[in-house]
């Protein structure tokens, strides 16, 4: 029979799992409902686009807007991995990719009901006056191609899962010591994969890029993902800080002992 004390123990971890699970769902979700729009880095600053000569383009670090909150799944990922293993990552990560299907399965349904009249015509100019088709804008925001989609999950998939076999890999020689080294190691792995595997689908099997402008858009992606898990390390640190204090020290040790233990 289970103690008091191992009762309110699995209670913490379970809620943990929910609460990590619950950030990670919902940001890798948002990301990919709001990645239709692509802004410019360099225009946040005031500077004038990058123009970087690679293969043959000249590129800036034209974006799109589901990296503003892809950092928070790398780190989520990070931790799930830390305290919850590779069964952890890849149930979440399978579970994300089926929520997502399903929203755009939704999506593509709504977006083809047909208007009401006065919904249009409630929406038919701008804050100018100019004319504007409500129901043209709300389809062109939320559809997706099927390249895309594909690319994205696909994508997703491999790179969650490599990322998962690559961090243990690390923590084999790191123990539980140098969480910066197996965290940042394994995002920057995979995401070097998810760069490439997104666009090579999307739009060079699904479309007409060759393949030297698909290389040359994933150096750019790639460029700031790199700076951006390196530039979240410390936060990698002030999560495992709270989880520790909320599990407690030892409590937390096990557990991250037994994720790396257990093969998936």
């Amino acid at each position: 029979m289970a103690s008091p004390s191992d009762h309110a123990y699995n209670k913490k971890r379970t809620q943990l799992f929910l609460v990590l699970s619950g950030i990670f769902l919902s940001n890798a979700l948002l990301a990919e409902l709001i990645g239709v729009k692509i802004f410019s880095g360099e225009a946040i600053f005031g500077l004038p686009g990058a123009q970087l000569n690679l293969l043959g383009y000249k590129l800036d670090f034209n974006l799109t807007a589901g990296v503003v909150i892809w950092p928070v799944v790398f780190i989520t990922t990070d931790i799930i991995n830390e305290y919850f293993g590779k069964s952890g990552v890849k149930k979440v990560s399978v579970l994300t990719v089926l929520l997502i299907l399903y929203a755009f399965l939704v999506i593509s349904i709504v977006t083809k009901l047909p208007p009401a009249q006065f919904w249009q015509e409630l929406n038919s100019t701008d804050a100018q006056g100019n004319p504007f088709n409500i129901n043209y804008a709300y389809n062109s925001v939320y559809r997706q191609g099927l390249g895309i989609i594909i690319g994205s999950v696909t994508a997703f998939l491999i790179s969650q899962f490599l990322d998962a076999t690559v961090f243990h890999w690390l923590r084999r020689f790191t123990g539980s010591k140098k969480i910066w080294l197996r965290a940042t190691g394994s995002t920057l792995v995979s995401q070097l994969i998810d760069s490439i595997v997104v666009l090579f689908i999307a739009f060079y099997a699904f479309g007409n890029w060759p393949l030297s402008q698909v290389l040359s858009v994933a150096a750019i992606n790639y460029i700031y993902k790199f700076f951006i898990a390196i530039a979240l390390t410390p936060l990698l640190y002030l999560a495992h800080f709270l989880i520790d204090k909320y599990l407690g020290p030892q409590e937390a040790e096990e557990l991250m002992e037994e994720a790396a233990t257990v093969e998936s």
